[in-house]
C-alpha cells in the first residue's frame, strides 16, 4: 500500500517512527551502552587490583567463584572481574595491575551464574594469565 505517485516521503517518514519504537534501534542510536559501560565502548582495559573476593553462584548452582575487585585506570570506575581457570586467584594479589576483557558470548552478558559480572582477567603485570598457571612464565619480582 504505497498511497500514491508521490509517497515515498511519507512512508519513508512513517518508516523511521516505527524504528524508535524497537529499544535495539533506539539504544545503538543513542549510543546508550558506550555511555553506561565502564570500559566506554572500549574492548580492553587496565585496572588496579583493590581487593580479591568470592562470589556465590546463582540458584541451580553451588560454589564459590573466585573475582577481584579492579578499579580503572582510565577512568577510575570500580568493577568486579572473574578469575577464569583454577588457581587463577592465586597468581593476583592487591596492587596489581591487571588486563580486563568482556567475556563475550550471546549479548555480552554476565558470567554464568555470577550476576553482574560482566568481565574476565586476561593479563597480570603484563604477563598472560595462561602463562602464569600452566609455569611457562614467573612473576615479575618488584
Amino acid at each position: 500500500m504505497s498511497g500514491g505517485l508521490y509517497a515515498g516521503r511519507n512512508l519513508k517518514k512513517n518508516r523511521l517512527k516505527k524504528r524508535w519504537k524497537s529499544i535495539d534501534f533506539a539504544r545503538k542510536t543513542l549510543r546508550l551502552k558506550e555511555k553506561t559501560d565502564p570500559l566506554e565502548g572500549s574492548a580492553q582495559a587496565k585496572g588496579i587490583v583493590l581487593e580479591k573476593r568470592q562470589l556465590e553462584a546463582k540458584q541451580p548452582h553451588s560454589g564459590m567463584l573466585k573475582c577481584v575487585r579492579v578499579q580503572l585506570i582510565k577512568n577510575s570506575k570500580q568493577i568486579t572481574a572473574f578469575c577464569p581457570l583454577t588457581g587463577a586467584i592465586n597468581h593476583v594479589q592487591e596492587h596489581d595491575e591487571v588486563l580486563l576483557e568482556g567475556i563475550g558470548g550471546s549479548e555480552s552478558g554476565p558470567k554464568g551464574s555470577l550476576p553482574s559480572v560482566k568481565w574476565k582477567v586476561t593479563q597480570v603485570n603484563g604477563i598472560s594469565l595462561n602463562e602464569l598457571i600452566k609455569g611457562t612464565k614467573k612473576r615479575p619480582s618488584k
